[in-house]
């Protein structure tokens, strides 16, 4: 069992680790662990890999024994998924949003959560019931940069971690915003490096992920 504000306590310790958390979508269990060392190696350490594949839970467990890894699950979205992530090692959970049930589930199993919002209402809710460390998403659909700002005028104490359409381009001026923490991106594990086992040149994306 876990407060919400415990949990928010400790995902934002965890964020304020790196400034990029990887969003991995890994397909070859095999892929999990050279993958979860060249971003470590890199100086990425806080890893989510969303449950959008079969593989996901079994990617989560080999990623967890690497040294060094914080190994995630996001896209949780049920009181099964968090069981499931927990048995296959995940410390943590990502969702795009947040309901009552999921933050229940979550904090009975004493699992840290990053719960989305878009909305000023939802970010409100949130703090309401003790979480001030959110993801933000869709980041760039539902505003971006402007949007965040606009937030961190009325509501200071949540700190966010925008994800979606996050980018090489664009990840310095969310990381410059006082309530930005860090960022999630998937461009740090491109598909194609993935599959060509280029784990020299994702640690090569890692360290300048790392150095935002």
């Amino acid at each position: 069992m876990i407060t919400a504000h415990a949990a928010s306590a400790r995902a934002r310790a965890m964020c304020q680790t790196c400034p990029i958390i990887p969003v991995l979508v890994v397909h070859d269990v095999a892929h999990a662990r050279p993958l979860a060392e060249a971003l470590v190696a890199g100086g990425l350490t806080v890893l989510e890999v969303t449950l959008r594949t079969e593989q996901a839970l079994d990617v989560i467990a080999e990623m967890a024994k690497v040294e060094g890894a914080i190994v995630g699950a996001g896209t949780v979205l049920s009181r099964e998924d968090v069981d499931a992530s927990i048995a296959a090692g995940a410390t943590f959970a990502v969702s795009p949003g947040a309901t009552d049930m999921l933050l229940d589930a979550a904090e009975a199993a004493g699992l840290p959560i990053l719960p989305g919002a878009a909305t000023a209402s939802e970010a409100m809710r949130l703090l309401e019931r003790g979480y001030d460390m959110l993801k933000f998403f869709p980041a760039e659909a539902a505003g971006g940069v402007n949007m965040l700002k606009s937030l961190g005028g009325p509501l200071p104490q949540i700190g966010f971690c925008p994800t979606g359409g996050v980018s090489p381009k664009n990840a310095a001026s969310y990381l410059a915003l006082d309530n930005v923490i860090c960022a999630g991106g998937s461009w740090v594990a491109p598909a194609a490096m993935v599959e060509a086992g280029d784990w020299a040149g994702i640690t090569a994306l890692a360290k300048a992920a790392a150095a935002l």
